[in-house]
């Protein structure tokens, strides 16, 4: 057995990657993963792929083996980037993953480290504190007011005060006092556990309450992209019979053999113009490419669909301290009625955890030490008993035994504190006018009391039954942000308001809230108000009320509640252990990564790594740029996919014969090359549009394909079938030969204007050459510009053109192709330019 200073030393790096290899991973179940072969099975049976298949098998049953041959490499193309993007897909899942996993701080080397709880071995020592979700079992080696909450495993919802493994007496209680178990949650105080069990071994793993990770709901967005993939599937059925009948009598010269296998050639070439297979990528990959841009931003997805739900947010309840303010605690102000400074700062020393973790009382002893009283001085006397904090009680104590006798320490909120002390209704009238005082000029404040007991029985059970003298009143400073002010413009104009909640006085937080330029800074409701309203009556208070205070965490749930209840989307960020409930019932939940608890972290949709105020609002712009261009996306799969069908549609009904159609399959699977990139990688990297941050908040029951960006993307695909199909039929009936020639300008058309529409409908509002500007540094952006140039290039000018069907143009041809298509996308200009007017 290891003395007590190896223990308390931890493992080194070298004895924990031993153990690991001994025990394992901390994982209740192993993680299963899809193998490489079932995630191209699962690709290829997309009905897209079958049809291409199904199209190059008739070509070789046509006794056309390189036509074939040439499908079927084009098929193994589209596959290839499917499968790699499903590929980095699941690698910045992973990622985000690897991020969001639950993390615990241990002793390795001799200092404190933040390992992933899956990392955790025998032997360990892990440190645990309020909001921690225990990882594994273990010894509880030394604690400071540790409770721990272990329903989970026994049923007992009352929490369990734990003491060290030195001071347990010899019980043959199976949940032991002096131990800590993995799944049970952390309600109050700190301690060390020196890790005994992981993983299956622990009592969790052995009764089995690991659940199986419920199966994935499809979110609003795959639902609407389902249904219209299966719309335009059911579509493309009815015109695939269609064509396949004219096609039929168009060719009566031919076999009916080859008839038959003509017209289902020409129907497939329909279908497959005609399903908008993209969807579920582009769904995929922006929400998955977004989640992963947002995290680079500090801000942390945890289920992706969050990222849709950010461009609705309208209402964003944000805490006060260290969110808007900067968590910068410092003692500003101290008053004693008394004058007596030292006695009061002495005695909120002693009020004071020895070990503490709080911002306010980590500012206090260091007010302590800077006025010479140490921590030495102050905890080297030994603590008879302590009255723990409670949000119901809102104050705490310590009971010390002192060279000159017994000491009962106490602080708390000055109108807790107050009632419990004794004082002359001048005094307490003094007293409230200088908290009132304090509280305007953005202070919070502490009141500071003390007893003195004659002997250990004179000392009250519970805090409320003491009765103290005041010593005073502590004003601690936390300032706001210096860009909240800004970040509070913003939202005012983006149509979120915001709304403060705050444990603090209501004085402090009006004072704060008019310094920062938020509306409403006057009303406020606290939480004694909230506890007398009814839910109707805060249902209408809430329309002009955005400051809460001295609002406990179970207050939260009933304020969104209120808020959802009048039509809000609602963001709420939560840090405490009680806040996880309300977090999970509004519409965003954001968890603090630094200062909030593992089970705040575990409930909510975001979690904010820096607990910075500016970094929500980057998060609200951001999720609003996300579904801006997954919108844009879906537009433009319906508009580069108009003429595509359209021309399929239109060369069987007008007579022309199937070797001289504009687009064989083979052209379509080509087009396909080039539509799946653009849609997937070009429209996601688009930048946010310069008024995103002016529009009102989305409303969530809009489709994503609503009616006026259908209208938009038919209109705008019909000018490029007009502009394609046209020019294709005008060469092809002046000169009948000609077919290779006009296919080659129709098709040449449709990849230029497939260019020129991503710069087109990159924005609603700012023109073409602005987004150009924007993205001007975006080697991305310049590759697939480049290669759809480059793949024109060597489809005409190459022996592939002859495999394609297809002939080399003339530079007059090239150029001219590239000015039709032109006209054909950039008539959209007008119409924003038309707009700009308008909004003027």
């Amino acid at each position: 057995m290891t003395n007590k200073r190896q223990v308390m030393a931890g493992l080194t790096s070298v004895e924990a990657k031993r153990l690991q290899q001994q025990y394992g991973k901390n994982e209740f179940t192993p993680q299963k993963k899809d193998s490489f072969i079932r995630k191209v099975l699962h690709i290829i049976c997309e009905p897209m792929f079958l049809l291409l298949i199904v199209a190059a098998i008739i070509y070789f049953i046509l006794g056309e083996p390189r036509d074939g041959a040439i499908m079927l490499i084009f098929v193994i193309g589209i596959i290839s980037i499917d499968v790699i993007q499903e590929w980095k897909t699941d690698k910045t899942l992973n990622a985000l993953k690897d991020l969001s996993a639950p993390h615990i701080t241990v002793i390795r080397d001799d200092k404190e480290t933040v390992i992933a709880s899956t990392d955790l071995v025998p032997g360990d020592l892990m440190m645990i504190y309020e909001g921690v979700k225990i990882p594994a079992d273990g010894i509880v080696v030394k604690c400071n007011d540790l409770c721990v909450e272990e329903s989970s495993l026994t049923g007992e919802a009352e929490g369990v005060w734990k003491i060290t493994s030195g001071n347990a007496d010899s019980s043959n209680d199976y949940w032991r006092k002096d131990y800590c178990y993995a799944g049970t949650l952390v309600i109050q105080g700190t301690g060390t556990i020196l890790v005994d069990k992981i993983g299956a071994e622990t009592e969790y793993g052995k009764i089995g309450m690991n659940v199986a990770a419920a199966p994935n709901e499809p979110s609003p967005l795959q639902k609407q992209t389902g249904k219209l993939v299966k719309t335009c599937a059911g579509i493309a059925g009815i015109l695939f019979a269609l064509v396949g009948v004219f096609t039929y009598f168009n060719i009566p010269d031919h076999t009916f053999a080859d008839r038959v296998v003509e017209s289902i050639l020409s129907g497939i070439t329909l279908a497959m113009a005609m399903i908008p297979e993209e969807f579920p990528v582009i769904l995929t990959v922006f929400l998955s490419m977004g989640a992963w841009r947002l995290a680079k931003k500090q801000s942390l997805v945890r289920k992706l669909p969050a990222v849709e739900t950010l461009g609705s947010v309208s209402v964003l309840c944000v805490d006060k301290t260290g969110t808007i303010t900067m968590n910068q605690m410092a003692v500003q102000e101290v008053w004693s009625p008394d004058g007596n400074e030292n006695t009061l700062i002495e005695t909120m020393g002693l009020a004071c955890e020895s070990d503490a973790y709080d911002p306010m009382e980590k500012a206090m002893l260091a007010y302590c030490d800077n006025h010479g009283i140490s921590k030495e001085d102050l905890f080297s006397s030994e603590l008879i008993s302590e009255y723990a904090f409670t949000n119901e009680l809102k104050m705490m104590g310590h009971v010390w035994h002192r060279k000159n006798g017994i000491v009962i320490a106490a602080k708390g909120s000055p109108e807790r504190i107050l009632s419990i002390c004794n004082l002359s209704d001048k005094d307490r009238e003094i007293t409230e006018q200088k908290v009132a005082e304090m509280s305007k000029e953005g202070l919070r404040v502490i009141a500071v009391a003390m007893a003195l007991p004659e002997s250990e029985e004179n000392i009250p059970s519970s805090i409320t039954e003491c009765r103290l003298n005041l010593c005073g009143l502590i004003g601690l400073s936390d300032p706001p942000r210096e860009s909240v002010k800004s970040d509070i413009a913003v939202c005012s104009k983006a149509g979120i308001r915001v709304v403060m909640i705050t444990g603090d006085n209501g004085i402090t937080a009006s004072s704060i809230a008019r310094k920062i330029g938020m509306e409403h800074s006057d009303n406020i409701i606290t939480g004694d108000m909230l506890n007398e309203m009814s839910d109707n009556e805060l249902r209408e208070a809430v329309k002009s009320v955005s400051i809460f205070s001295r609002v406990v965490p179970e207050h939260k749930m009933r304020i969104v509640k209120a808020f959802k209840e009048n039509g809000e989307i609602v963001a709420m960020t939560g840090d405490g252990v009680n806040d996880a409930p309300a977090l999970k019932y509004a519409d965003i939940g954001i968890a603090m990564g630094k200062r909030g608890s593992e089970v705040s972290r575990e409930a909510a949709d975001l979690i904010l790594m820096d607990d910075n105020f500016t970094t929500i609002i980057e998060t609200v712009k951001d999720g609003r740029r996300i579904y801006d261009n997954i919108r844009k996306a879906v537009g433009y799969v319906f508009t580069i996919h108009i003429p595509i069908a359209f021309t399929s549609l239109l060369g069987p009904i007008l007579g022309i014969a199937p070797a001289a159609l504009m687009l064989l399959p083979l052209h379509v699977v080509l087009l396909e090359l080039l539509i799946d990139p653009t849609c997937s990688i070009v429209l996601e990297r688009q930048p946010a549009e310069t008024d995103i941050m002016e529009r009102r908040p989305r409303n969530p029951k809009d489709k994503l394909l609503n009616t006026r960006t259908l209208l938009k993307s038919v209109i705008q695909g019909l000018v490029v079938f007009a502009a394609s199909f046209g020019t294709y039929y005008t060469v092809l009936c002046d000169d009948p030969a000609s077919a290779t020639i006009a296919r080659a300008m129709g098709l040449a058309i449709i990849m230029f204007s497939n260019l020129f529409l991503v710069q087109v409908n990159s924005s609603d509002y700012d023109f073409a050459v602005q987004s150009i500007i924007r993205l001007s540094k975006d080697r991305v952006m310049w590759a697939v510009n480049i290669g759809t140039l480059l793949m024109l290039a060597i489809i005409l000018y190459t022996p592939l053109s002859g495999f394609l069907k297809l002939a080399p143009l003339t530079a007059g041809q090239f150029f001219g192709s590239a000015g039709i298509a032109a006209v054909a996308v950039f008539w959209y200009e007008i119409v924003k330019l038309i707009k700009r007017f308008r909004k003027k």
